[in-house]
């Protein structure tokens, strides 16, 4: 069973919601971490994020939107809106109102569709209705942080940037590959601990790992391929 250990929160800067688990695990050595992303990388070569898209742009909307919210249901949202509005060109023609219409069963739409307008605006402006490709200039967008940015740059860019949410946060201190106290900090140590053939594709073989298998309240450890090099207290088996 699993131990009853002190629990820590991830910070807001993740989701906002809790990561459950225990005392940050202490840092893996390279010859572990090397092992556990060669299993990964056997495991599934070319691990794909999970929201649909069909451009850059789409995909800047698609993970602004994510934020609280499932990518199911953000695909579930998107799959029409986006075969109207692929542009920020589009996206004005259509309207805040056409917009809240189209995504109203996500969480916080309102406020996300107002910012959707907005973004889409500033790159008719500014950027000639092209998403810019640098991390400065996307957080500079209404509605997209860091971890958008993040996650823009790695998926369509192909930039080894380290998107971290709440299952990277929580799986990075769970099993010790990457542990930090806020999302900066684990961030950082995936960039300095995880060896560059493994940068890639480093978080989403974590975030599929989190959502999956390394779960919140209860991971499922008997699936886990690299269980036997996770130093975690919060194994369950049963």
């Amino acid at each position: 069973m699993m131990k009853q250990q002190r629990e820590i929160l991830a910070p807001d800067g993740v989701t906002g919601h809790t990561a459950h688990m225990t005392k940050p695990a202490k840092q893996l050595d390279y010859h572990t971490i090397h092992e556990i992303f060669t299993r990964f990388a056997a495991s599934d070569p070319e691990p794909k994020g999970e929201l649909d898209h069909v451009n850059a742009y789409t995909l800047v909307v698609a993970v602004a939107l994510s934020a609280q919210a499932t990518d199911i249901g953000v695909n579930k949202a998107t799959k029409k809106l986006f075969e109207i509005a692929d542009t920020p060109e589009k996206m004005l023609a259509l309207g805040l109102d056409g917009v809240i219409e189209h995504i109203k069963t996500i969480g916080l739409y309102r406020n996300k569709a107002k910012n959707v307008i907005k973004l889409s605006q500033i790159l008719v402006d500014d950027y000639g209705g092209v998403v810019p490709s640098s991390r400065a200039a996307l957080v500079s967008l209404p509605g997209v942080g860091r971890k958008t940015a993040n996650v823009v740059l790695n998926m369509w860019w192909h930039y080894p940037a380290q998107a971290v949410d709440t299952h990277i946060f929580r799986v990075g201190n769970r099993t010790g590959i990457c542990p930090g106290k806020n999302v900066d900090v684990v961030e950082r140590a995936i960039e300095d601990n995880i060896p560059v053939e493994f940068q890639h594709h480093a978080h989403h073989w974590l975030i599929l790992h989190g959502r999956y298998v390394c779960k919140a309240r209860k991971p499922v450890c008997a699936n886990c391929i690299i269980r036997d090099l996770c130093t975690s207290e919060d194994k369950v088996y049963d």
